[in-house]
């Protein structure tokens, strides 16, 4: 079926259900273009109106069942007209050409921008809540997910802070810096960014050796894990190598975190850097 025909079937449907959707009347068919809106939609209980999402939204187990639309950064348009959305949740890798192609078109699209910190996590878990009629889930869910985080960061006040690098890749070498939320994975793990201050991820292996973190996190995004810890290994006067505190993260679990997978992460990541307060 070509796109000009769906697209012609699409509109029919509009006319005969309206172009939007008001406060009473929240959107029933939903497609989403981010692991972490499709796990959201999950924890909202609205799983039942996502018509489809991405190939890469995999958690949880129910999510792997649903009509797959693309990638996170490229979208099969014509799928989604036949899907016949109410409205589509862009994530922030969402191709801005695919967007503007799927309003033209006359798809509700609303656009969830990169989380730079817990913060922002939760208000754009708030809002998506809001956006299908779960406000008051929402903001129970949040409600938990903070109290956790409280909970922790008391919990390890007073401790000493371990100096921690974090990897996200390799060539060349990217760090996270403060304006990320992965920042506040060590923060409030009680230890210390050693890139803290850089306005740039790009590190050097040199700058690492000298600054000597106790702690080196390494996050599988497009890189091979193990061998990049055989690389850190090697250098024998890297406390975290002489320690054996080199620890591989997986990408999915760490860079796509809802309000409860950020503080399911947090507790693993403060158990790493904290072993004696287990």
């Amino acid at each position: 079926m070509g796109l000009k025909l769906l697209t012609i079937i699409f509109c029919a449907g509009l006319l005969l259900q309206g172009s939007g959707f008001a406060k009473e009347n929240y959107p029933q068919r939903i497609i989403s273009l981010g692991p972490a809106i499709t796990e959201e939609l999950f924890l909202l209980g609205a799983s039942d109106r996502l018509v489809g999402c991405t190939v890469y939204c995999q958690r949880p187990e129910e999510a792997k069942k649903k009509e797959k639309i693309g990638t996170v950064i490229e979208v099969n348009l014509e799928k989604i007209i036949a899907l016949q959305p109410d409205v589509v949740l862009a994530a922030s890798l969402t191709n801005p050409k695919a967007i503007e192609k799927l309003k033209n078109l006359g798809i509700k699209v609303i656009e969830f921008p990169a989380a730079r910190n817990f913060n922002e996590i939760c208000s754009s878990f708030l809002e998506l809540g809001r956006i299908v009629g779960r406000g008051k889930e929402a903001e129970e869910i949040i409600k938990t997910a903070r109290n956790k985080v409280s909970a922790l960061t008391a919990k390890l006040h007073g401790l000493p802070k371990p100096r921690v690098f974090i990897q996200v890749g390799a060539k060349p070498l990217v760090t996270v810096t403060e304006d990320s939320f992965v920042n506040d994975f060590i923060e409030f793990s009680g230890g210390i960014n050693i890139a803290e201050g850089i306005m740039y991820p790009r590190y050097s292996r040199e700058k690492v050796l000298e600054a000597n973190p106790e702690v080196l996190l390494i996050v599988t995004m497009g890189i091979n894990g193990e061998r990049e810890k055989e690389v850190w290994q090697s250098y024998k006067a890297l406390k975290a190598a002489r320690d054996n505190r080199i620890y591989i993260l997986d990408s999915y679990w760490l860079c796509s975190p809802t309000p409860v997978s950020f503080v399911e992460a947090l507790e693993i990541i403060a158990g790493l850097l904290h072993p004696q307060n287990e």
